[in-house]
């Protein structure tokens, strides 16, 4: 049996915020170590990947969060949040705020997997445009999201640490 069938998929639930942060800050720490400086990267999953940041967005209904799991350890996980980027917005939007994947499951089809779950939740909840911001040098991710349809429709900054970064604002049409 294929890794990909017998790695899960479900909604998160409240006391998923541990695993969430883990994966979300060895995430982070896997992709952009020796990109970043340490200490910006350091300082960014305190806030960005800290448990009580997960637990904020599974207490909320507008959010909608999947995890993806090995056995039973997490192995990666999706995001779905209002859209809060610079370009126009309506209400038929909605943001793939986080879509992370440790590297070792990166190209056996879980990535696409969590986009299709990601897509159809925001399908469900009326929704026809899905959007994301993408660090503008993350080659992999950028040919990841051209592979399963994202167009680039915008620009951003965004702060990691004490460092000003370029994103890509991608989109999706339901």
């Amino acid at each position: 049996m294929s890794l990909k069938h017998e790695i899960a998929l479900r909604r998160c639930a409240p006391g998923d915020e541990e695993a969430l942060a883990l994966v979300g800050a060895a995430t982070f720490l896997e992709t952009f170590a020796g990109l970043l400086a340490g200490p910006d990267i350091l300082a960014h999953c305190r806030v960005q990947h800290a448990p009580s940041q997960y637990g904020e967005w599974l207490a909320d209904a507008k959010y909608r969060l999947c995890l993806a799991e090995l056995n039973g350890a997490p192995i990666g996980f999706a995001v779905l949040s209002p859209p809060d980027l610079p370009v126009a917005l309506t209400q038929d939007d909605i943001e793939l705020k986080r879509i992370y994947l440790l590297h070792r499951f990166q190209g056996g089809g879980l990535g696409r997997r969590l986009t299709e779950w990601s897509a159809a939740e925001a399908r469900s909840l009326g929704k026809k445009r899905l959007l994301l911001g993408v660090k503008a040098d993350n080659t992999a991710a950028l040919a990841f999201y051209d592979r399963v349809g994202f167009v680039r429709i915008g620009e951003r900054k965004f702060l990691v640490g004490t460092m000003l970064c370029d994103d890509y604002i991608l989109s999706l049409s339901l």
